[in-house]
């Protein structure tokens, strides 16, 4: 498809989710700390169970960086047991809570400040820490520009006929990026539209292309 085309298409897709579902005021947290937080709990689970994770570590006060640095593996796994697989997460949390303490002090300000291409690296190498993570911590708790891809997305996009089977993570997140505005207020609606679609209409058994916002486009829910 021309990138003329794409870009078309990718702004109508945009509009026709907007109208049908509003804005989604994603992603949703208090504070960047939260956000960071629920970013790695919410690995192979939904949003109500990392809430539930959410509230117990508001309730024992350990949403701040130097507190859970200080946590051990058992109090923590404890804390945020909801989210499931609370051991692996627990060992992820930790091993980002240790490099934002012990590369910034726990300053989220000097963190964001860096560049998105370093940040980026430098996430990726947390251990633990994946591309729809550490692109989830940069656009929603740092406000930079870079496309969150996740299962959602490339489900849309494959049914559509706008990406192959075989099509990762980076070559999804540059067709976003090389058709769409570099705005993080874009990027941060649309794939929380994204989301909204897949979980509504776009499923991967029973797709409900009657009630999606998306249905009069072309589609093949066999793909």
């Amino acid at each position: 498809m021309p990138r003329s085309t794409t870009a078309r298409t990718l702004r109508e897709f945009h509009d026709a989710l907007l109208a049908a579902y509003g804005p989604r005021h994603w992603w949703p947290g208090e504070t960047r700390t939260e956000i960071m937080v629920g970013a790695v709990l919410t690995q192979n689970t939904n949003w109500t169970n990392v809430e539930r994770a959410i509230a117990n570590l508001k309730s024992a006060d350990a949403l701040d960086w130097h507190r859970l640095n200080d946590m051990g593996h058992d109090e923590l796994a404890a804390l945020i047991r909801p989210a499931g697989y609370f051991n692996v997460k627990a060992r992820r949390l930790k091993k980002l809570v240790e490099w934002v303490v012990g590369e910034f002090d726990g300053d989220l300000d000097a963190m964001f400040a860096r560049s998105t291409a370093t940040l980026r690296e430098e996430l990726l190498n947390v251990n633990g820490i994946g591309r729809e993570t550490a692109d989830s911590i940069l656009l929603y708790a740092g406000g930079h520009v870079t496309f969150v891809v996740d299962a959602y997305t490339a489900r849309v996009l494959r049914r559509h006929g706008l990406i192959d089977e075989d099509a990762d993570y980076e070559l999804i997140k540059e067709l976003f990026e090389g058709n769409l505005p570099e705005d993080e207020k874009l990027y941060n609606e649309y794939h929380a539209l994204l989301v909204e679609v897949g979980k509504q209409c776009c499923r991967p058994r029973n797709a409900r292309c009657e009630e999606c916002p998306l249905g009069a486009f072309p589609h093949d829910t066999s793909r």
